[in-house]
């Protein structure tokens, strides 16, 4: 099947990398847009990297934005830590967020392990940005892809495979989901995996998966603006948003994508990006002070 102008289009648009340090570790990115521009920065998931939104950061952009993608500790072509956790990587973004070139108080977009890398940023230093979306992120007490990694049914020891195509046939999403659009399955998979000696593997470090789920009792009332979006056939139910929002104490919208898979920049990116760009341009303005009076009961209730 031929991949679509729009997407042949988005992965021609040139993108910047860059590398900072944080906790002692290279981190990498990619970046779009102007620099000084109001930013918006992705976080992939857990396994994943940044080229996952090699098509959407492009369409994020509109002439106005900075989008940045960055690999996590562990994952891409960033370094590997001794030990990983939502604090380590909100760390690193962090540390991104100040190096890339993005303007005062960016937008963090996170799918799944990266919606809860997002959240713990969003609790830890939200006053330093002006938002913060979860996508598909079930808070529970573990991520899909730990449970895959414990129950040994994927992300198992890294092996070393002697035929390129052949690794890259083994290319799954977890959880598998029905639509992916093969033209993005292929180009994410293809910049997945990295050549050693003896021939190819995956690039992300199998280590990643010690504790990387983000808890009901985690939450609190974050410093910034958060959105939650599910995905109609997600793993976050339609009654989390109202437990999530409850959590946090704050008015949240909820965004459903109607017909998406947890991986919803593989089936359905289009779809994202529309619901993206729509809440970026609203969180643009303002904060009313209707908002500001409704959160007046939990900021009394945390004094």
């Amino acid at each position: 099947m031929t991949a679509p102008a729009w997407f042949t289009e988005a992965l021609a648009v040139p993108a910047g990398t860059g590398e900072t340090g944080a906790g002692g570790v290279p981190i990498r990115y990619r970046t779009w847009g102007e620099p000084g521009a109001p930013g918006v920065v992705l976080v992939h998931g857990g396994a994943a990297h940044s080229r996952w939104w090699d098509h959407v950061a492009p369409l994020l952009v509109e002439g106005r934005r900075r989008v940045v993608a960055l690999d996590l500790s562990g994952h891409g072509d960033s370094g590997r830590a001794p030990a990983y956790d939502l604090h380590r990587w909100a760390a690193e973004l962090r540390a991104v967020v100040a190096a890339s070139g993005v303007g005062e108080r960016p937008t963090l977009i996170g799918h799944s392990m990266g919606g809860f890398v997002t959240l713990t940023a969003a609790l830890t230093y939200g006053e330093e940005l002006a938002g913060a979306v979860a996508v598909d992120s079930p808070v529970k007490d573990r991520s899909p892809e730990e449970r895959a990694a414990r129950s040994r049914r994927a992300f198992g020891p890294a092996r070393v495979h002697p035929d390129r195509d052949a690794l890259l046939a083994r290319f799954r999403t977890i959880p598998e989901q029905d639509g992916d659009l093969p033209w993005v399955h292929a180009h994410i998979a293809e910049h997945s995996i990295r050549a050693v000696d003896g021939g190819w593997t995956w690039k992300f470090d199998p280590q990643i998966f010690g504790g990387i789920g983000l808890t009901p009792g985690e939450l609190g009332r974050p410093g910034c603006r958060v959105a939650l979006f599910r995905a109609e056939h997600g793993l976050v139910p339609a009654d989390m948003g109202e437990m999530v929002v409850d959590r946090m104490g704050r008015p949240a919208p909820v965004v459903e994508l109607p017909g998406a898979g947890h991986h919803v920049m593989i089936d359905q990116p289009l779809a994202l990006v529309a619901a993206l760009r729509t809440l970026l341009a609203d969180w643009e303005n303002p904060v009313p002070d209707a908002w500001n009076r409704s959160t007046a009961p939990a900021q009394a209730a945390a004094r």
